[in-house]
């Protein structure tokens, strides 16, 4: 009998349909037993997100600043896994802070250790920066990472920052403005997901995971968009300056939030679309340095 832990943060449900699909395979096999583990927090975060909510989590979530979450069941944290699933979404190019806050408590380190992990994100499209903060967290714990699904909103840039942000701030998955795109992971792709499961059951019965995530990428696991990481970079260092500014800062936290507010604007309608064009003539001089990147952010190794 093969132990599989889906341990996850969903506020939308998209992720927790993402696992499901995953996990099909598994469900109807005799010789798998699957458990969930839902991350509660001790204080949730809302959904539908209010404007002042949704920013204020901000520094907390990039600096990485752990909160109280709930005691997982004693059935969860007494099994012994012989692989764990471990889906989670962005924040700020930053593992969610519920994520965050499970990897820094003593009970990942209680279930993470030498056992087998499958990461698997749904974010809008940044993500590469974030999956690099996963890799040290659960290295901290000794975990051993045989693998990496990202699922993505596919859409142009700054049409999902518009479909994404409604869906955030509305709680309905609808057509923003009645006519741009569904915002998210699509359905056709979530339901799709369910071939991933297929590619790893074999890994999990032979308890062997050399060649899994090189399956994984042939079959559309992983899509690498040199401009995003570019931006993801960049973002990443402007985060930092921010994230500190307001947490060193409390008296003025309001004020200052609602400066990296306008900044955000500014940085996704304007500095957004020329650091794209920039990256766009440089490509060709850049060749071999993106195909090198790429094949990094593709795999699971840490630098």
């Amino acid at each position: 009998m093969k132990n599989v832990l889906i341990l996850y943060y969903s506020q939308s449900g998209q992720l927790k349909e993402i696992a499901d699909s995953i996990c099909k395979p598994f469900l109807n096999d005799n010789e798998i037993e699957v458990t969930y583990y839902q991350i509660k927090m001790q204080q949730e975060f809302p959904f539908p997100w209010n404007s002042e909510a949704f920013f204020n989590v901000f520094p907390e979530t990039f600096q990485q600043i752990p909160q109280q979450i709930i005691p997982p069941e004693p059935e969860i944290t007494s099994k012994k896994y012989d692989l764990i699933l471990f889906y989670y979404q962005v924040w700020y190019l930053t593992p969610s802070l519920p994520v965050i806050s499970f990897l820094k408590s003593n009970y990942a380190a209680q279930l993470l250790k030498d056992t087998p992990v499958i990461t698997v994100s749904g974010s809008r499209n940044m993500w590469v920066f974030a999956q690099e903060k996963i890799k040290k967290l659960l290295a901290a714990h000794k975990a051993v990472l045989v693998g990496n699904i990202a699922l993505t909103d596919r859409n142009i840039n700054l049409v999902s920052v518009i479909t994404v942000v409604d869906w955030m701030f509305s709680g309905i998955k609808r057509k923003t403005y009645g006519f741009l795109p569904l915002p998210g992971v699509s359905q056709q792709e979530i339901t799709a997901a369910e071939k991933f499961g297929h590619l790893i059951k074999p890994y999990l019965m032979a308890n062997y995971y050399e060649g899994l995530q090189k399956e994984l990428v042939r079959n559309n696991a992983v899509e690498i968009r040199h401009f995003l990481v570019s931006m993801d970079k960049k973002a990443n260092k402007m985060f930092r300056i921010w994230s500190r500014l307001i947490l060193k800062n409390p008296s003025k936290r309001k004020m200052l939030i609602r400066l990296f507010n306008y900044y955000l604007f500014i940085a996704i309608w304007l500095l957004s679309p020329i650091v794209h064009l920039i990256e766009t003539l440089l490509y060709p001089l850049l060749y071999f340095k993106i195909r090198k990147e790429k094949k990094y952010y593709q795999g699971i190794s840490q630098r």
